[in-house]
């Protein structure tokens, strides 16, 4: 079980990670052209699902989903936050155009990162795929942001620029204007006799929609807390090790856990073999025959369930805190539209 406690907790990190990254509100330059190629920037028809409509976790909802921002509605305040920050900026005399939030969708909805939980779980799609992603998420859609003067800089973010250290040939990295980073200092008061806002027009922004900094429970942490719990129970035990023995009849000998064949699976170019298909569509049929998700799904609903019934309070305020956060991001974007 020493593999499987460490392959699953990246596991169940990654959708938060994806999420992080795919929805930013600390904006980086980018000089590469939108490789688009004529779509739309944001295509909201590669966005994950709700909640899965096919495969072994077709409808399937963990509780602490429920505490969970889903990836529309963090796109919804980070596009808000951009409008607010755009127009802050024009208040300051200064034309900028933020890249459009949603452009990069990850695989999963939420933290829970439900589709690949327990593995990979949809038979059609590792018929196609194996263990990849689809090619649409395997894209990345570049938007492009102008490089921002010193004083541009300190106007939205509060601070001013920070150093970039040299890279191997002597020229700087791309200049960053989200965190303090190294050697920032406090922005000037003021830029042609307008007082700066405090944090920038960034920290403005998050002031606006009422964004808190974090949560005072991190709900993310409490799912891999469960994720971990759950593979110490006799019944998932019993089950991962049915699932085993399963894929060694079917010529897949040594797989302790689907954690085992993901890692076996993933192929270094991201494009899937002949063998690498075998296996995910093996792995799936093994899971369907031990019933391993549905098992594994039902030990761990219980463990978040105690775990919400322990932390009901700190998680109920979570949830109105996004709640806050969203309401405010759509009253923002609809002011925006009129």
């Amino acid at each position: 079980m020493k593999h499987i406690k460490r392959t699953a907790a990246a596991v169940a990190l990654t959708a938060s990670t994806l999420l992080v990254s795919a929805c930013s509100s600390s904006p980086t330059p980018d000089t590469t052209q939108n490789a688009a190629d004529g779509k739309p920037i944001v295509n909201k028809e590669n966005w994950p699902e709700k909640v899965p409509t096919s495969g072994l976790t077709k409808n399937l909802t963990l509780p602490l989903e429920a505490y969970m921002a889903s990836y529309e509605d963090q796109v919804t305040v980070e596009q808000a936050a951009n409008d607010l920050q755009q127009s802050c900026m024009k208040d300051y005399g200064i034309d900028l155009t933020l890249p459009r939030a949603g452009a990069n969708p990850p695989p999963s909805d939420n933290d829970a990162n439900i589709e690949r939980r327990y593995g990979i779980t949809d038979r059609a799609a590792a018929e196609k795929y194996g263990y990849e992603l689809p090619p649409a998420l395997q894209e990345h859609t570049r938007q492009t942001l102008r490089d921002l003067s010193d004083v541009e800089v300190e106007i939205l973010t509060g601070h001013t620029k920070p150093e970039q250290p040299e890279a191997a040939d002597g020229t700087k990295a791309g200049q960053p204007v989200a965190g303090p980073g190294l050697g920032a200092k406090p922005a000037r008061a003021q830029y042609n006799g307008k007082k700066l806002k405090t944090g920038g027009c960034i920290g403005w922004s998050k002031d606006q929609l009422g964004v808190q900094a974090a949560d005072p429970i991190s709900v993310a942490e409490l799912a891999g807390d469960s994720l971990l719990q759950s593979m110490k129970d006799d019944e998932v035990i019993n089950a991962v090790a049915a699932w085993s023995s399963c894929m060694d009849g079917k010529g897949h000998p040594g797989l302790a856990d689907p954690y085992k064949a993901m890692d076996q699976g993933v192929t270094l170019d991201g494009k899937p073999s002949q063998e690498s298909i075998a296996l995910a569509v093996a792995d799936i049929d093994c899971k369907e025959q031990t019933d391993l998700v549905k098992v594994w799904f039902g030990v761990e609903s219980a463990i978040q369930n105690k775990q919400i019934a322990d932390n009901k309070s700190q998680l109920t305020g979570v949830k109105e805190q996004h709640g806050k956060e969203v309401a405010a991001a759509r009253q923002q974007m609809t002011a925006s539209a009129q």
